[in-house]
């Protein structure tokens, strides 16, 4: 068998190990799986969504919160509609161009920035509106908790303007309190020569990503309150929505491609892989609008970004990363924005608010959407959440290129596909061979081949080098590789 291995786009396709092509796809420990497309469960906001967060407070109440450019809304599993939530009835905040809304839990509650508004707050999973944070907190592009504290990066203030290069943290337990003390501990940091602040990713400790560094900032106590450690230096993150994290692991994109922090230092994770082919895809002019999730169901992290495609500037495509197994896919859909989710909950009653009828649900009846605190991972498409329940996208994955004998060139009659699907369910599958007898010459596939009921693709394809594509729709589950029946001929 030909196996389908790792998604190698920057290899040189002459017996390339792995697969040349993997769109549509999510990347497994042996070969690839299907991926679902995405389906609406929500109601549509006024522009599109800069933001997603779902919360729970203590008694395990869930709730989703979205944000666009100007409101704030929470999702409403009664009618499946997103309220309005702004602090007023009307459009209350404008949102900058390239700017998002960024979310945190701070106890029992909820706190939202969008750089160009004051921080906003409401409480978990309860009712009422957003309004402005208390105390005198800056405006600031990035937030985060880190123990006991709420800090902020790139921040702007009345007193001092904008700062990049600076993060501010609050008092101790207590997100209201922001004038530096030295009883409260709220006090901020300007960290000098490594451009201004990316990201920031709370936790234990604070891993804060610049443009020319990361920086590790501990929790010491007074008088000090947070020691910095500049623990990577001349390589930083560039675009803020490329930060995911999960655990101790954030994953990030460079100049030169992706990286894993793990808290100490970083990790090429794309180099020689795929690097060189994102970059090319990537419409860099655009890149405000990328943003990255991680699925730990499936142990994934997602990139959407707007490709050189993408006429408008929006995100239209998907790469994909397996953390556990060290291997990429892409797709081919855009996302405003991703995230991790969890519902409140559907009735029986609430369900009709969605579909007519049982039978035409978006998703089966027993799909995590449905359940109160599921988990489940989802992204935003039309002004509306979206989840990962529709059917199986159209996929194509395509091997290296291979030759039968050293030198010799060979006629390849049939192809068998190594894909399974659910049992009584079906998948159309269909091969195609690309041939040629030099490496300069043009590669050129043949027509698409369905497979038949002997499981075989009956196809006809002369010379030395070989390539095949397959197409897989339907309900298939896994992908592994091929087999080829071929036949050696003359030396050339």
């Amino acid at each position: 068998m030909i196996k389908l291995g790792q998604f190698l786009p920057d290899q040189p396709p002459y017996q390339n190990a792995g697969a040349t092509v993997a769109t549509n796809v999510v990347p497994a420990a042996n070969g690839y799986t299907s991926l679902p497309d995405v389906l609406p469960i929500s109601g549509a906001t006024n522009k599109f969504i800069r933001g997603m967060f779902a919360a729970k407070d203590d008694s395990a109440s869930s709730a989703i919160y979205v944000g666009d450019e100007n409101s704030l809304y929470k999702f409403n599993a009664t009618d499946s509609s997103l309220v309005d939530i702004s602090k007023t009835s009307d459009a209350s905040y404008t949102t900058g161009d390239g700017y998002v809304w960024r979310f945190v839990q701070f106890g029992e509650d909820i706190v939202v920035t969008n750089y160009s508004d004051p921080i906003q707050t409401i409480v978990a999973a309860g009712g009422g509106r957003f309004s402005d944070l208390g105390g005198t907190p800056p405006k600031a592009r990035f937030i985060a908790v880190v123990r006991d504290f709420v800090m902020c990066g790139y921040t702007n203030d009345s007193t001092d303007g904008e700062k990049p290069y600076r993060v501010r943290w609050s008092g101790i337990g207590d997100y209201d309190s922001w004038a530096v003390s030295a009883t409260t501990q709220a006090d901020f940091q300007d960290i000098s020569d490594m451009g201004a602040v990316t990201g920031l990713v709370g936790g234990e400790y604070a891993t804060i990503l610049m443009e020319k560094g990361i920086v590790r900032a501990q929790y010491v106590g007074s008088p000090l309150v947070f020691e910095f450690d500049k623990v990577q230096l001349q390589r930083g993150c560039k675009i803020s929505g490329s930060v995911a994290s999960v655990g101790r692991n954030v994953f990030y994109l460079s100049d030169d491609g992706f990286y894993v922090f793990d808290g100490q230092s970083s990790k090429p994770i794309g180099a020689e892989k795929i690097n060189r082919f994102f970059l090319k895809r990537f419409q860099s002019n655009n890149s405000a609008r990328m943003s990255a999730v991680v699925d730990p169901s499936r142990q994934i992290v997602v990139w959407s970004y707007p490709s050189v495609d993408s006429g408008d500037g929006s995100p239209d495509e998907l790469i994909i990363y397996n953390y556990a197994t060290d291997s990429w896919s892409t797709a081919n859909i855009g996302l405003d924005a991703m995230a991790s989710l969890f519902t409140a909950g559907y009735t029986l009653e609430n369900l009709a608010n969605i579909s007519s009828s049982l039978d035409a649900l978006p998703s089966s009846l027993d799909s995590a959407v449905y359940k109160g605190g599921e988990f489940f991972f989802a992204g935003a498409k039309d002004k509306k959440i979206q989840t990962f329940t529709g059917g199986n996208l159209d996929a194509v994955v395509e091997t290296g290129e291979f030759d039968l004998q050293a030198g010799r060139s060979s006629l390849i009659n049939n192809i068998v596909p190594y894909v399974e699907n659910s049992s009584g369910t079906t998948a159309t599958i269909t091969a195609q061979v690309a041939s040629r007898d030099s490496n300069n010459a043009e590669v050129s596939f043949g027509t698409a081949s369905t497979l038949n009921s002997d499981n075989f693709c009956p196809v006809r394809s002369s010379g030395r080098f070989h390539r095949v594509r397959l197409n897989l729709s339907g309900s298939w589950t896994n992908v592994q590789g091929i087999d080829v029946d071929g036949q050696i001929r003359g030396r050339r």
